[in-house]
């Protein structure tokens, strides 16, 4: 337990004392967002905020999980290494991003299909490390079944589903994450939530693990190493928490894709490796409800476009927080009202979560 509690708090102070420096930094060097001409008006007088903060956040996970380790002297898992560099691995095609945005002068960076195609990359070679390195029970980080609370026995997929179904997890999450950071602290404190309750989660897990059969129950979990993955989470949302004393409104730094791409794909290699990937569209069903709201929208636009000639819109802007900008909320209230959406979801979650496994038991 001493690792997990060190962990949250070298994240948290390191995102508290870094962010500082790195906003004094990209000051001096005039790294600042761009903004959109067709998002709401409001928002251009964010124009020259610093971006990027995500390198603090990334920076601040790996100090926190590798200086935890060495204050208690134990040594890293397969499953956190692989957590870790889906992480950074994303943070590196969102720091590109975000950094030919900078270069360029302009709101937009990486086109479209070297976005998909770096996120892919990285997606396939996690997923296909991921079904290795087994441990002396035979349980290998990912496995080849779809899960919600555990696997489903009868959703067995041969690898390259496998690989496929990784790919996909990795890109719904990961720009879910960056969809919902549209306003001051919204993502950030959203992510918090999320990998608290991975945190717990894993610990759970841990606690009711098959390898311990003398103390698990009847309903154990074929995880390989919860406890590790426990302490990535923690770091994660302690990062996060940190952040986002900089980050609320009015938010001196932005995380950037260099932020949203590496927290998402962290969500989606959490979720997988803890045998609750479908679990995920309750635990993060903010970040569902903004990715909807933006297909609802296109689908509608352009079937309204086909059918009658004249293109309509369900809502005044997307992802769904720019609606209600226009219909004259306060950006604080939006993001307070989300937040607790979000809480009512992580909450909604763990309590199915608990709930499969007291009625197993």
């Amino acid at each position: 337990m001493k690792t997990i509690v060190f962990a949250g708090g070298l994240a948290l102070i390191g995102t508290l004392l870094g962010t500082r420096l790195a906003i004094r930094f990209l000051v001096q060097k005039g790294y600042g967002q761009l903004i959109r001409d067709d998002g709401p008006t409001s928002h251009h007088v964010k124009r020259g905020t610093p971006t990027m903060g995500g390198l603090v956040i990334i920076a601040a996970v790996l100090v926190a999980y590798f200086g935890s380790h060495l204050l208690t002297w134990t040594g890293p898992s397969a499953s956190a290494l692989l957590i870790l560099f889906l992480f950074t691995g994303l943070g590196a095609v969102g720091f590109l991003d975000d950094w030919l945005k900078i270069r360029n002068q302009r709101s937009l960076g990486l086109r479209s299909k070297a976005k998909i195609a770096g996120q892919s990359l990285v997606a396939i070679v996690f997923a296909l490390l991921s079904l290795q390195f087994p441990d002396e029970r035979g349980i290998t980080p990912a496995s080849q079944y779809i899960s919600f609370l555990r696997d489903i026995d009868f959703l067995k997929l041969p690898v390259f589903l496998v690989v496929i179904w990784v790919i996909l997890l990795i890109a719904a999450a990961s720009n879910g994450v960056n969809l919902t950071d549209g306003l001051d602290g919204l993502a950030t404190g959203a992510s918090t939530m999320i990998f608290g309750a991975f945190t717990l989660v894993n610990i759970w897990q841990y606690n009711q693990s098959c390898a311990y059969t003398a103390s698990a129950g009847p309903k154990c979990y074929e995880v390989r190493d919860p406890y590790d993955l426990a302490v990535v989470a923690i770091a994660l949302a302690g990062a996060c928490f940190g952040f986002l004393w900089w980050n609320a409104e009015p938010a001196k730094i932005f995380m950037g894709d260099t932020g949203s791409l590496s927290l998402g794909g962290a969500l989606a290699g959490l979720a997988i490796f803890t045998r609750t990937e479908l679990l995920l569209i309750i635990l993060g069903g903010l970040l569902v409800i903004e990715v909807m709201s933006v297909i609802l929208q296109t689908s509608y636009f352009k079937a309204t476009r086909r059918m009658t000639g004249t293109p309509r819109r369900l809502f005044k802007m997307t992802p769904i927080h720019h609606h209600f900008e226009l219909l004259g909320w306060a950006q604080v209230t939006i993001v307070m009202r989300f937040w607790i959406i979000c809480g009512l979801f992580v909450s909604a979650a763990l309590g199915i979560f608990y709930a499969e496994w007291v009625a197993g038991t």
